[in-house]
């Protein structure tokens, strides 16, 4: 048992995957994706989107293949990519093995959808040849007719009996290197499709509450869906769906993650929402804060508060800490002890440069940041 058992997480026990050399499910780390929204056969626009996007730290991207030129570009976006690439195909199987033989690390694709068993062997040969795996995606929005004319419309039984029947036909197909998504847009129908998704099998389970809204609606209803699922221990990779750059998205899936201490990456800042009693102008210097330390990736935690009601105890439970105090003049702690004062002047100047040379010593010497994760 761990020393705070509140915290703990069981995670689902699932089989093991890998997208490229990102393994999925299993015991490995949760993943985090998203999606280019250029258009595929602009290779350079493609590749400077997917390369940001893993500088935020997305460990797969996806690009859509809707036609020939795109698979044809694939190759060439594949070569410049850093992390592995996951080709979204619908319906035509031609795309599916051309993106194979690209060198896309895994095949987004419904076989149900695609036409005629010997087509389904077509792909999942070209699958098997070049080493891709797969992800079955059943979306509410999309639901085969027959499951709509069964249960009226869709719902988590439909979805479920969507992803199994489309599972079954890899699984006859001696393939079993795939992952189920049953997304929805509709948080209660996605979450209840997981539930039950996630007890009627053993493979890994992708993430998502799509078409989810703009930056903050989205934000918020992804954070519900997929930090719900997250706490019960269910999904092994999650895409967080914005309308929105794809960067944004990586980045409030590695805060739903963080927030439940199942991946750590970059600052933690631990901040109060300010009131009459702050000292400092919490709110701007959080904000220009979190920008001037997007560049650290070393996992580490870091508290600004206004005042002395609740800055001392944070400050003792993370890494770097600063609290307001009286007459311009405010405490800076340092691995959770008072180790400094600091004059209003350049704030953030000198918690920046304090922060860096932190992270450094963190990063240096492998130690772990002082707030415990849910694991321990």
């Amino acid at each position: 048992m761990s020393v705070r058992p509140y915290r703990d997480i069981q995670r689902r026990k699932s089989r093991l995957i890998h997208v490229g050399s990102v393994p999925v499910g299993g015991d490995s780390p949760i993943s985090v994706q998203t999606m280019t929204n250029t258009l595929t056969p602009d290779v350079a626009a493609t590749v400077a989107q997917v390369q940001a996007a893993a500088e935020a730290g997305a460990d797969i991207v996806r690009v859509s293949c809707p036609d020939e030129e795109s698979t044809a570009a694939l190759a060439e976006i594949v070569r410049q990519s850093p992390v592995p690439i996951v080709a979204d195909i619908h319906f035509h199987y031609k795309r599916a093995i051309e993106a194979a033989q690209a060198g896309a690390a895994c095949l987004r694709i419904n076989p149900g959808n695609i036409g005629s068993a010997a087509r389904v062997r077509e792909v999942v040969q070209a699958a098997k040849d070049h080493g891709c795996s797969m992800r079955i995606g059943v979306n509410a929005g999309s639901l085969e007719k027959h499951l709509l004319d069964k249960y009226g419309e869709p719902c988590p039984e439909a979805m479920v009996e969507s992803a199994l029947d489309h599972a079954r036909i890899l699984e006859d197909n001696d393939f079993f290197e795939f992952k189920i998504s049953v997304k929805a847009s509709d948080v209660f129908l996605a979450v209840a499709a997981y539930q039950g998704l996630a007890d009627a099998c053993d493979y890994p389970l992708h993430l998502g509450v799509t078409e989810a809204g703009g930056l903050r609606a989205g934000t918020i209803k992804s954070s519900i869906g997929l930090g719900s699922l997250l706490w019960a221990g269910i999904g092994d990779t999650i895409r967080v769906s914005l309308s929105a750059d794809p960067v944004e998205e990586v980045k409030v899936g590695y805060d739903i993650l963080k927030s439940l201490g199942l991946r750590r990456r970059g600052v933690t800042v631990i901040s109060c929402p300010s009131c009459a009693r702050q000292q400092f102008q919490v709110i701007k210097t959080v904000e220009v804060l979190e920008e001037r330390l997007a560049h650290i990736t070393t996992p580490m935690t870091v508290s600004v508060i206004g005042c002395v009601v609740n800055g001392p105890g944070e400050a003792r439970e993370t890494d770097i800490g600063f609290t307001g105090g009286g007459n311009g003049t405010h405490q800076v702690y340092v691995n959770g002890l008072p180790d400094h004062r600091l004059k209003d002047a350049n704030i953030v100047d000198h918690l920046v440069s304090l922060i860096e040379k932190k992270a450094a010593e963190i990063a240096a010497a492998g130690q772990q940041p002082a707030q415990p994760t849910a694991a321990e």
